[in-house]
């Protein structure tokens, strides 16, 4: 069986303000464990009213305090916003508190819009230095050598495991050069999934961290009763990417009987392939699904979006999609 982890988007929908979208994220993280899910991500996110994660580290803390044994994670930390000795300081305290259970996946994306970055005070060319920046983060985690002066405290020794994410072939290349576990987020960049993964596997150099490689997949996963109602759903996320492409990111939507009224054919093909992926029915149509997508990606793992508007519904769709893929 092919281990399942959790990407949790946290989103605020129109009911659920930003407290219960955390609450929400944390109740997800509670089940999951019990499920077998094997970790649980956030993703950096900033000024999208629809998205609650921009504190990642906070966040993630707050989902860790509740649940006992499931990895938590940033899928990932956007590091050119941030300085590295600050990731290392967060992640390495998220460590200390919940010892041997703290992923760090990070990403060289922004994360947000142009505007946005300067109230981040982040350079457009700090991107450029994210090879270095993870290095600097991966030392100011490993043990302080004899007169080291400067040290992350307390987050020295920690070792929290890196992973790199990416939705290209710089990511691919990065994560086999550095020997770190890869994530590739096919849950909404599909196209370079196969060339990126065996970039990633032909030129992985084994490291301290990882002796082969390891690739992880996103997948957008929704499961239902029926094939009808797991589509019916499913516009909800459809929806989303829809008043992305209008540029007008809101709030989570509750989901509609016709998708067809809401977007035009344009929108519909950019989203259909944005999603070209995404694995949506029934149980039986779900194992299928998953079954497919192993055989086709060799995935290591597989991390699962599961945009669904309602909570308990939402819940539901995850405890299918772990009985699917038993």
């Amino acid at each position: 069986m092919t281990p399942l982890s959790i990407l949790e988007l946290v989103r605020v929908t129109e009911e659920t303000d930003a407290r219960g979208a955390l609450d929400n994220a944390r109740d997800v993280a509670s089940h999951a464990e019990g499920w077998g899910y094997r970790r649980i991500w956030v993703a950096e996110h900033h000024n999208m009213v629809g998205i609650a994660s921009a504190a990642t580290s906070v966040v993630l803390a707050h989902i860790a305090a509740g649940t006992k044994t499931i990895r938590v994670g940033a899928g990932g930390i956007m590091l050119p916003n941030h300085a590295p000795y600050v990731i290392a300081e967060q992640f390495g305290t998220l460590e200390r508190l919940f010892p041997g259970r703290i992923d760090l996946g990070l990403g060289r994306a922004p994360g947000t819009d142009q505007l946005t970055l300067r109230a981040l005070r982040r350079s457009p060319e700090a991107a450029d230095n994210f090879p270095q920046d993870v290095l600097e983060v991966q030392a100011f985690l490993a043990p302080a050598g004899p007169g080291q002066r400067i040290q992350a405290v307390p987050a020295a020794g920690t070792n929290v495991p890196l992973w790199i994410l990416g939705s290209s072939h710089f990511g691919a290349m990065l994560a086999a050069e550095l020997g770190l576990p890869y994530a590739f987020a096919s849950h909404f960049a599909p196209d370079e999934l196969l060339p990126a993964l065996e970039i990633y596997r032909a030129r992985f150099k084994p490291s301290e961290q990882l002796d082969r490689p390891y690739a992880m997949v996103g997948v957008n996963i929704i499961a239902a009763d029926s094939d009808a109602e797991a589509r019916r759903l499913a516009t909800t996320q459809q929806m989303s990417f829809t008043n992305m492409f209008r540029g007008a990111r809101g709030l989570s939507q509750p989901p509609i009987d016709d998708i067809e009224t809401y977007w035009s054919p344009s929108e519909k093909a950019q989203a259909m392939r944005m999603l070209a992926r995404s694995i949506v029915g029934s149980p039986e149509t779900v194992r299928a699904g998953i079954n497919a997508l192993v055989k086709e990606t060799a995935a290591d793992e597989l991390i699962v979006v599961s945009d669904v508007y309602d909570h308990p519904t939402r819940l539901r769709s995850f405890e299918m999609i772990a009985g699917a893929a038993r």
